[in-house]
């Protein structure tokens, strides 16, 4: 059956959700995460303080709300670009991956720097923004499960340990824990790469970062073995 149409109070409940993330996407830019304030977000909107508590209970959950919506939103972007990608060109998915990645984070830096730069004190993230949080991290897994058949990993020494915690329990079992460490490498290379470009560390040194951007990927997904 159709889903029921919204009501009046569902809508407009989502305007101001929306509203009051927007408000407090400004004040990211503005003061950063850490200062980032219900009370100050409420004057902005000419609201009651009392009234974004309704919304918001603390400071940690409207943080929380962001920081899902980066994830959600770099992963969209990056799920997006692979899927443009025909399924038998495993080296072109991951290149599409890490390029969506790195569009959208240039798009987007503050939200970048909430879920990748400098921890926010004090804040601790719940378990709400572990799945949003894994997604690309679940691309490159079921483009190393659809590469495996064809495209064995290049030789590799074992990793100094087998406990890959959650990233185990997210892909199929035939994956060895070579491939898990390189897997977790690339990912941690991407978002390495991203940063240094996108805080500055490669000010005078790279000058055309997206054809040397190009130029990590590609190496990097030879590693993982990808053809």
């Amino acid at each position: 059956m159709p889903n029921a149409p919204r009501t009046a109070r569902a809508r407009a409940r989502e305007e101001l959700t929306r509203e009051i993330k927007d408000a407090a996407g400004r004040q990211l830019t503005e003061v950063g995460a850490a200062a980032l304030s219900l009370r100050a977000v409420a004057r902005e909107l000419g609201m009651a303080s009392s009234a974004v508590y309704r919304y918001f209970p603390s400071r940690d959950d409207l943080l929380t709300a962001l920081i899902v919506d980066a994830y959600d939103a770099i992963g969209d972007a990056a799920e997006k670009a692979e899927a443009a990608v025909e399924r038998k060109h495993h080296a072109q998915r991951w290149l599409a991956v890490a390029t969506g990645a790195r569009t959208w984070a240039i798009a987007h830096p503050e939200e970048y720097a909430l879920i990748f730069g400098s921890p926010v004190p004090g804040y601790r993230a719940p378990q709400d923004t572990i799945d949003p949080a894994t997604r690309i991290p679940r691309l490159l897994l079921e483009l190393l499960e659809d590469a495996a058949p064809t495209n064995a990993p290049a030789p590799a020494s074992k990793p100094t340990h087998t406990d890959f915690g959650i990233l185990r329990a997210l892909t199929a079992p035939s994956l060895t824990d070579e491939q898990l460490a390189r897997m977790l490498m690339a990912w941690t290379q991407l978002i390495g790469s991203i940063s240094f470009e996108l805080f500055g560390h490669l000010k005078n040194i790279v000058h055309d970062h997206e054809t040397y951007f190009r130029l990590q990927m590609s190496t990097i997904g030879s590693e993982l073995g990808l053809a």
